[in-house]
């Protein structure tokens, strides 16, 4: 059991409610103006290492994933949200420590009637072509 827990360590980072605004959506209104948008990501990584050097070179800079995200974002030109939360998740993976990332995106007041809308996806390091 201890060799199986050294190779696949349950360790995350998680950045919760990362809130923006983006063009996002099929409707001629939504390719106008920008679309709020809230998402939550978590990564996957052993954070063994960092817990042990206190290093920043040990761990994933968050502080940079996020910056990453944002400025994708607000250049975008998504559609869907399904393909916001895969351009998302390929950022999240160019960081060789980052295993696995799991992306949820909401557009709130996306549909009436309804506090909001979105979409979770998984991503794991060898879901990437490269």
């Amino acid at each position: 059991m201890t060799d199986r827990a050294e190779a696949s360590p349950t360790d995350q980072i998680f950045i919760a409610d990362l809130k923006f605004r983006c063009i996002v959506g099929v409707n001629e209104d939504e390719r106008r103006e920008k679309q709020d948008v809230v998402a939550q990501i978590t990564l996957d990584v052993d954070l063994r290492q960092a817990g042990r050097t206190d290093a920043i070179e040990d761990t994933v800079d968050y502080k940079a994933v996020k910056k990453a995200i944002l400025a994708m974002a607000e250049k975008s030109q998504f559609q869907l949200v399904e393909a916001l939360a895969e351009s998302m998740a390929a950022i999240c993976l160019k960081d060789s420590r980052v295993n696995r990332v799991a992306i949820a995106i909401e557009k709130p007041g996306a549909l009436r009637f309804a506090r909001t809308v979105g979409v979770r996806i998984v991503r794991e390091r060898e879901d990437t072509h490269g």
